[in-house]
């Protein structure tokens, strides 16, 4: 399954991610599908900027798919790092979680830091940096093991696997993440459930050009949705 452009301008493109790509080219990514090299079929004036990773603004994990931003030229690349940087940009992303989260809505903040011990995994590690997420239940899912819940969470911040450390450090560990709900559960998981269950829903941000506020969606893929079927 290829990424599909929602939409595109002179200044931008909104892609939607399929899960399984990796959004940046690296000398482990071979015979893989990336992002970064899938974004060469078309002509824009970053196509061929490695400075400016071919205008990729942000990224999103492996497993997780979902709504995307690139920028097509430099200055959009500029504006739209800075709304980063500054949080303007508004993000939502839908997971599903074990066992029932309660309350129903609040606040995760945690200090996130690369385990010195796993040096491809995050964790709550004192003098990390400082992230902040928001959620709100979606829906309750009783049934095997403690049941599940359906998440929406709103990151404030971009830490690398912000929205993955957040949910296991409340106990709630994402279904079928293989770096944080433990080996054991994320092999049972992906019996019922694919991949990871993490989607990035929607992107709320300035538009570099127009300076408008816009908005755009991606919905849930039908893999996640027939997992919520069978529960």
């Amino acid at each position: 399954m290829e990424p599909k452009i929602i939409y595109q301008d002179d200044s931008i493109f909104v892609i939607d991610k399929p899960a399984g790509w990796i959004v940046n080219e690296a000398s482990t990514t071979k015979y893989q599908p990336v992002l970064q090299t899938w974004l060469r079929k078309f002509e824009y004036p970053l196509v061929d900027d490695t400075e400016s990773r071919h205008g990729i603004v942000h990224r999103l994990d492996k497993e997780t798919s979902g709504v995307m931003l690139v920028a097509k030229t430099k200055e959009a690349f500029e504006k739209l790092q800075a709304e980063f940087k500054n949080r303007e940009v508004q993000k939502t992303y839908i997971a599903l979680l074990h066992a029932k989260v309660e309350p129903q809505e609040g606040e995760i903040k945690i200090s996130i830091g690369r385990l010195p011990w796993r040096r491809d995994r995050f964790g709550v590690l004192p003098g990390g940096r400082e992230s902040l997420t928001l959620y709100k239940v979606l829906h309750f899912y009783p049934g095997n093991n403690a049941g599940h819940t359906l998440v929406e969470f709103y990151p404030k911040t971009g830490r690398t696997h912000q929205i993955r450390v957040s949910a296991k450090s409340i106990g709630h560990a994402i279904v079928a993440d293989e770096f944080y709900a433990g080996r054991k559960t994320a092999r049972n998981d992906r019996k019922w459930c694919p991949r990871l269950f993490l989607h990035a829903a929607s992107i709320k941000f300035i538009h570099p050009e127009t300076n408008k506020t816009v908005e755009y969606k991606s919905d849930l893929p039908e893999d996640l949705k027939s997992v919520l079927k069978n529960l």
